[in-house]
């Protein structure tokens, strides 16, 4: 994604960031929390359906009713990675400033 990078702002929790601010969190590798990501989903429908994945729940800290939704990759049922993918872009969508995601369409 332009102008996304990979960074540690809590020490152990990998985030995507854009334009520093938190567009995807994908949790840590270390084995003390399941592995999953969290996504910002403005869409009603995409939300609802985030939802319906095993294991998927409204992000904690607050997050949860700001649209923000933990989705694990590993129980039977959980979506396939060209859903999540689709999840992860409307999530940068939602966070990037405009002229960013504008580089996505070709503009």
């Amino acid at each position: 994604m332009p102008g996304a990078a990979e960074e540690f702002p809590w020490g152990r929790e990998t985030v995507a960031t854009v334009d520093k601010k938190v567009f995807l969190f994908l949790g840590v590798d270390d084995g003390s929390h399941p592995l999953g990501v969290t996504v910002k989903l403005r869409d009603e429908a995409a939300h609802a359906h985030a939802l319906t994945c095993p294991g998927a729940e409204p992000a904690g800290y607050g997050r949860g009713g700001s649209g923000w939704v933990g989705v694990p990759p590993e129980p039977k049922g959980a979506p396939v990675a060209e859903l999540l993918c689709d999840w992860v872009e409307e999530s940068y969508r939602t966070i990037a400033p405009k002229r960013l995601p504008a580089a996505l369409d070709g503009e």
